[in-house]
């Protein structure tokens, strides 16, 4: 007869019987009487325990309990689970996964109460219905495999919550849940504590004596010619594993811990994708940081121009500089396979860059090179450097692309160095780096006066003036930021990146059509790159196409996951135009948590509350952007803005208590 349960779900562990009683669902008194079944009943506790530590139905991740679970095998499974603690939870994976869901055959557990019969004389099984069958099998969830076994006993598939799940040990009432577990696992260890452990028997061994007398009568004889050729052999093998063994200390490279594709925070992309982490400045002069960012930056874009590759932008692997990562961290934050590191050593004219590209799913080093080189080499390092990861990840490409992947914008080395200083100064993004920037730029043009990427960084400092406001006319910034974009463009017609910049300007001008057409095409020639995204997405934005941008957007998050605050706040503010105001706010929300100080994320945000009604929380960032920006004018303001959203969007702003 079923044994009746006053709770819903009620695990056992001193009968190990697991009684489950859900009205018009499922009602199953199950007993796991041998010592693998007892084991497995235990792991369901464990997950059980671990949930409820957590406060939530979720997966666990078995590989941080492992001396738990040997604990569990070797006590109450009796090393039924895996006789060896590395073979465990491949063991403990196939289980869950085959075997504890089927009810029919009931390999790991006895069904009390319900009766076997026939099915097709093939054997004895039990009888279920196929809504309880299948309501049993999917209290089993599980995910990954190997040592990356995450395990879920879901039971919010029956209509149960984690205070209808209640773990219970011995005859106390008030021993439930947490305390009855680790009752359970002190009376386990205690048991192998107390275990009676063997004798060990030592054997004492003389040495016998030599006689002085017997060693003056050796003689040394020399080998026949078969025994020099058995001395050869043996030499040969003593340096050979000699050899093997210094080759493997000085050179080989262990494998790193792998990543879980379960566990990424995004899908794998489907084609080859990778993350160029920023190379480490082994200089003594830490100003010399611009040359390996910039070295970074020129293999991220050279392999973005790849449309066979999927390249995580700058932004997001820049966020990890300086900071003790694991390739496998890398790979399950950015969801990606492939990691890239490296660094770089400049003394005066010499340089060393070694760089090493892992295969984050199984560990393996693919590629690794170490480059002394003179300076004015630098070039073909880059080209050498994107050539070999292409050809590590096994993408063959066409001529006319691997002339795009090696293209560069100069071979004047000064021109490149003041290049790099000049971005490093601008993505600082603040006044006084940006006239710095400005100057470099310059320096750049004058030394190659046919140098594309200088022309647009240039374009960019004439930009940031007039967001800034440290130009006595805007308009004349604007104007001038065009004539340099156009420029690049006209030196390269194949930069994206120019072409995308010359849209986002051109809707600051009001010129929407023309915007949206020339982020289109920026896309067009790199849809690989985050930035051209982003671009079209914001032209879409000001030109009143919400609906359209709001994809834009996604895609540049998808290859820039740690982006800057404006692909936040801009995803954001479409869908708040569209009227998903959930959605603007946590996109909103996103941008403010990454860059708490940014005037332009509790801009966005006091927008987008007052257009959803939270008219509290709208004026409190209306205090945080005259915090950020005491001098704060909605008037002058106003006359910035260009987008066809203009009349609702200062609107908002005053409904925020700005003026």
């Amino acid at each position: 007869m079923v044994e009746k349960a006053k709770e819903p779900i009620r695990i056992d562990l001193n009968q190990f019987k697991l009684h489950i009683s859900l009205k018009h669902n499922l009602e199953l008194t199950l007993h796991f009487n041998s010592p693998s079944r007892r084991f497995y009943l235990s792991l369901i506790a464990f997950v059980v325990n671990e949930m409820k530590k957590i406060g939530k139905i979720t997966s666990i991740l078995l590989e941080e309990h492992l001396d738990l679970l040997a604990l569990l095998n070797e006590t109450v499974g009796g090393s039924a689970g895996s006789s060896s603690k590395e073979h465990l939870l491949p063991r403990i994976y196939r289980k869950w996964k085959d075997a504890l869901p089927d009810l029919e055959d009931a390999q790991l557990f006895k069904v009390l109460g319900r009766k076997k019969g026939y099915d097709n004389a093939i054997g004895k099984t039990n009888q279920f219905t196929e809504g309880e069958k299948d309501s049993w099998a999917n209290l089993f969830e599980y995910k990954g495999s190997g040592e990356n076994v995450r395990l879920r006993f879901s039971i919010d598939k029956l209509g149960a919550g984690l205070n209808d799940v209640v773990i219970t040990y011995g005859e106390d009432p008030n021993l439930v849940n947490a305390d009855a577990w680790k009752r359970f696992i002190t009376d386990l260890k205690q048991k192998v504590e107390d275990k009676p452990k063997p004798e060990r028997a030592y054997r004492i061994f003389k040495e016998p004596e030599t006689p002085v007398s017997q060693l003056r009568k050796w003689k040394i004889t020399w080998p026949s010619r078969w025994g020099w050729q058995a001395l050869a052999a043996v030499i040969v093998f003593v340096v050979g594993v000699t050899t093997l063994a210094v080759w493997k200390f000085y050179f080989y490279s262990p494998q790193v811990e792998v990543a879980s594709v379960e566990r990424m925070a995004f899908p794998l992309p489907d084609r080859p994708s990778i993350a160029v982490m920023p190379f480490t400045n082994m200089s003594v002069d830490p100003e010399q940081e611009f040359f390996s960012d910039g070295l970074t930056e020129e293999i991220i874009t050279a392999l973005s121009k790849v449309p066979k590759l999927f390249v995580i932008a700058r932004d997001s692997t820049f966020t990890y500089r300086g900071k003790p990562v694991k390739v496998k961290q890398v790979a399950e934050e950015l969801g990606v396979r492939y990691v890239l590191e490296g660094n770089v050593r400049k003394v005066g004219d010499k340089i060393r860059i070694t760089a090493q590209l892992i295969d984050a799913l199984t560990g393996h080093h693919l590629w690794a090179e170490r480059y002394d080189r003179n300076l004015i080499d630098i070039f073909a390092v880059q080209d050498e450097i994107t050539k070999k990861i292409i050809t590590a990840m096994q993408v063959k490409l066409t001529n006319g692309e691997q002339v795009r992947a090696a293209a560069r914008a100069t071979n004047n080395l000064e021109a490149y160095l003041k290049y790099l200083q000049a971005m490093d100064y601008i993505y600082q993004f603040n006044i006084e780096s940006n006239a710095l920037g400005k100057k470099l730029a310059e320096e750049a043009i004058a030394l190659d006066p046919e140098y594309a990427c200088a022309y647009r960084a240039l374009a960019r400092t004439h930009i940031m003036d007039a967001w800034f406001g440290t130009t006595k006319s805007p308009k004349q910034s604007l104007a001038k930021s065009k004539e340099l974009l156009q420029k690049a463009i006209v030196l390269d017609n194949t930069y994206a990146e120019a072409h995308a910049t010359l849209g986002i300007l051109f809707s600051m001008t009001g010129k929407h059509d023309k915007a949206v057409a020339t982020a289109e095409h920026a896309v067009a020639l790199n849809p690989n790159s985050a930035f051209t995204h982003a671009m079209l997405g914001h032209t879409l934005r000001f030109a009143g196409r919400w609906e359209e941008g709001i994809p834009e957007y996604k895609k540049a998050i998808r290859l820039n996951p740690i982006p800057p605050d404006q692909y936040f706040f801009g995803l954001g503010l479409a869908y708040a135009w569209t009227g998903q105001y959930d959605e603007a706010i946590k996109w909103c929300e996103k941008a403010v948590r990454q860059k708490p100080d940014s005037f332009f994320a509790h801009l966005m945000m006091a927008v987008i509350y007052s257009l959803s009604g939270r008219e509290e929380e709208a004026r409190a960032e209306g205090a945080e952007v005259l915090r950020i920006n005491p001098k704060f004018s909605l008037e002058k303001f106003e006359k910035r803005c260009t987008g066809k959203d203009k009349e609702r969007f200062i609107g908002a702003l005053r409904k925020a208590g700005l003026k």
